[in-house]
């Protein structure tokens, strides 16, 4: 703790506010973007430039959204993040940012979220809206009291990622499909058991100290769930494949199978690093693993160049 406030003299209040916010952490709001580019292999939208910037204002409203979430939990973690040996030099924890100063920036955040999402151009605008208040509420409930109930934290956590996805839909007008529902589902429950996991691996005995649901999970619970929700996005994804056989199904095979490769490869990857306490955030996975991102890249190619064939 004491060289986490040597390090906070010498680090300015903007960059504190920068690290607040975890830009990292605002891939999660891609999310936002799959329902849109999965009913883009289908349809054509009737004007690209609203239908790419009602996209973007939604993602980015949703990763504005979760910045001010961070700080409402760091606000009310701040007392258990200065006993963390890696969450003590969080910018309110180690004194960078005053306690007043974090509240009106949350605040502020959450407001210029707001805005973006009145600038969407769309019928269903105003669904986008509620869906960004129903992530927020969520986040808060988790804080208040969620994150601290067994496996209603992980269903917590999940849903946050099941709204970004009902959000970005909402932002174009549409509906998600079951399966794209089903695979966000189990993926995010995986991610989550796998932090949960991680943090076991990488602090050991300190993990149930620090994060207090820790003492009722066991390791053999949480590799249990891991390998069951992980299951069930790999099944849930090969599901939706077979069922567009008829539309990528070139000289008698299907292409779109070739997707499943990489995503396989990368989701046991995922798992195989948290079991070894190598990390102990899958965000922190993804952008640091560079074959986790190869194969994040590979199905990304994948699917753009299957979408292109069918498209011409």
């Amino acid at each position: 703790m004491e060289d986490a406030a040597v390090d906070a003299a010498r680090v300015p209040l903007w960059r504190g506010l920068i690290k607040l916010a975890r830009p990292a952490q605002w891939s999660k709001s891609a999310f936002v973007a799959v329902g849109p580019a999965y009913w883009l292999v289908d349809h054509a939208p009737d004007d690209a430039a609203r239908f790419a910037a009602n996209v973007l204002l939604a993602c980015v409203a949703f990763a504005l959204a979760s910045s001010g979430c961070y700080v409402f939990n760091d606000l009310a973690d701040v007392e258990e993040d200065r006993r963390h040996p890696r969450k003590c030099r969080r910018p309110i924890a180690s004194g960078v940012v005053p306690v007043p100063v974090a509240k009106w920036y949350a605040l502020g955040l959450f407001v210029a979220a707001g805005v973006l999402v009145l600038l969407i151009g769309a019928e269903t605008a105003w669904l986008c809206g509620v869906l960004l208040a129903a992530y927020v509420a969520n986040v808060m409930a988790y804080s208040a009291g969620l994150k601290r109930v067994v496996i209603a934290d992980v269903m917590s956590l999940s849903m946050g990622f099941v709204l970004r996805v009902f959000g970005g839909c909402a932002a174009i007008g549409i509906a998600p499909t079951t399966w794209l529902l089903n695979v966000v589902l189990f993926l995010s429950m995986t991610l989550a058991f796998g932090k949960r996991l991680g943090e076991r691996r990488s602090m050991g005995g300190d993990a149930s100290s620090i994060r207090g649901v820790q003492q009722q999970y066991s390791d053999d619970l949480l590799r249990m769930a891991l390998v069951v929700t992980a299951v069930g996005t790999l099944l849930t994804y090969a599901g939706y494949v077979t069922t567009r056989e008829a539309d990528f199904t070139w000289y008698g095979f299907n292409w779109l199978w070739l997707s499943l490769l990489p995503a396989t490869y990368g989701l046991l990857r995922a798992i195989l690093l948290l079991e070894h306490g190598k990390y102990d955030d899958p965000t922190d996975l993804a952008v640091s693993d560079r074959p986790f991102q190869a194969s994040a890249l590979l199905f990304g190619v994948l699917m753009i160049a299957l979408w292109l064939v069918r498209r011409g």
